[in-house]
């Protein structure tokens, strides 16, 4: 079966404590393992990006039940497609709050992270998503 991915940005129903995100985390991680599925996360001011890699039907299903979760809105699709070889193969989902970054941490990774995540920015620049999300992926790897 090809591999396929999907980048999407969401709107939280509400913003998100520290101990909610902890919980959203767990429970990705423990489904994702279970279905192969690989990516990573980030949450900002009450937005989330995410990438989602697996096996294409399994992605596509994970997403049908991510459309119909109460704690997201607005979802829309950035770019998706098939996949040759996974870019998050390491993670269940790996996941930052970038509320929780200092300002020179937020300066390390991309202009992109002055955007809020909604499809304002990333609806007409959809591969900035991409390329935002590998720039947490090989900052992750220095660690």
């Amino acid at each position: 079966m090809p591999l396929y991915y999907l980048v999407y940005v969401s709107s939280a129903t509400q913003l998100m404590e520290e101990t909610d995100l902890a919980e959203l985390l767990g429970q990705a991680r423990e489904n994702n393992a279970r279905d192969n599925i690989t990516g990573m996360l980030l949450y900002k001011d009450g937005g989330f990006m995410q990438a989602i890699e697996g096996e294409e039907e399994v992605v596509l299903r994970l997403h049908d039940k991510i459309l119909k979760d109460s704690r997201h809105k607005n979802i829309i699709n950035l770019i998706e497609g098939a996949l040759e070889e996974r870019q998050f193969s390491q993670w269940s989902m790996a996941f930052t709050n970038v509320n929780s970054l200092n300002q020179v941490e937020r300066d390390g990774f991309s202009p992109f992270l002055n955007e809020s995540f909604n499809v304002d920015y990333f609806g007409e620049n959809p591969h900035h998503a991409l390329k935002l999300l590998l720039s947490f992926k090989r900052t992750y790897n220095r660690r």
